[in-house]
């Protein structure tokens, strides 16, 4: 389940060739946010009552998970969580990469922003979320 640069189709072709796009919908009491360095801060999502993330389910063979880890730092910058979610009525069990740790709210690099924006544009996804995370994190 992505919902930052893992979006965007050309860059999970390049890091995951075998995966496949399920579909997009919204993840409910959660927002998106962006932590790190100013300049250079990463997506992630927290816990939000009544927030929405829009996501884009991938079918993830083995290998491709095991590339994600790799470019996630998982165990150690991300951690894997799983989530209940719902795609054209049907109810599915998806994995997130979470960021762990408390590091500080900061804003996106305009590379990373550009490169999470056009997977929203691709997937129909509201770029006001995206925008509004970039704010929240800013402030």
């Amino acid at each position: 389940m992505a919902y930052g640069s893992n979006i965007n189709l050309k860059q999970m072709a390049q890091r995951c060739p075998t995966a496949s796009v399920l579909g997009g919908t919204i993840l409910n009491g959660y927002q998106l946010l962006f932590k790190g360095s100013k300049g250079s801060a990463v997506a992630t999502i927290e816990k939000q009552y009544n927030g929405k993330v829009p996501v884009l389910l991938w079918d993830l063979k083995a290998k491709d998970e095991a590339s994600l880890d790799r470019y996630e730092g998982y165990p150690r910058t991300y951690g894997k969580q799983y989530f209940a979610v719902t795609l054209n009525g049907k109810s599915l069990k998806a994995m997130a990469y979470i960021m762990k740790g408390r590091l500080p709210l900061g804003t996106p690099s305009r590379r990373y922003y550009d490169t999470i924006k056009a997977g929203y544009q691709t997937a129909g996804f509201n770029t006001g979320i995206l925008d509004q995370a970039v704010r929240a994190s800013s402030s």
